[in-house]
């Protein structure tokens, strides 16, 4: 897999019968397939638990909502002490280029959840921003705050 700009941990890999690979997600507590997305959301998640204090206990992978009567997922949601939708991020594989289309989407699935942060990634790149709904704008951060600062 590639390199990515987050820092490495301790992940648990292994061979299928089929000869492909699966990585252990700690928030879903299963093996998933491991594709060059889901390597980038295992790394991000690990950093953000690790160096952001994030709560795992606060955060989901493939979080199921409907919108528009269709089924979508969203990638992670972080929830607030209340359980409510806090952040919501977006991943990409690193060979990605995230580009407008990458934010409609994040958009989109915020026109449910309505969260104040929403975050995209691709391993490389990091964007965060911040939604103030009061005067209906948002705002690029310079870097995605700890947990404590949201």
């Amino acid at each position: 897999m590639v390199k990515l700009n987050l820092p490495k941990y301790e992940y648990k890999v292994r061979k299928t019968g089929d000869g492909s690979w699966t990585i252990h997600d700690r928030l879903r507590d299963r093996w998933v397939a491991l594709t060059p997305e889901e390597w980038v959301r295992q790394h991000f998640v690990e950093w953000l638990i690790d160096e952001k204090g994030f709560p795992a206990s606060l955060m989901g992978n493939e979080v199921s909502l409907t919108q528009n009567g269709i089924s979508r997922r969203c990638d992670t949601v972080v929830g607030d002490r209340t359980g409510e939708p806090l952040v919501i991020i977006e991943y990409k594989a690193p060979s990605i280029t995230i580009t407008q289309k990458t934010f409609d989407q994040i958009v989109r699935y915020n026109m449910v959840l309505r969260a104040r942060y929403l975050i995209v990634s691709n391993g490389l790149n990091n964007y965060c921003c911040q939604i103030d709904y009061e005067n209906n704008s948002y705002r690029f951060l310079e870097e995605i705050p700890c947990y404590g600062e949201l």
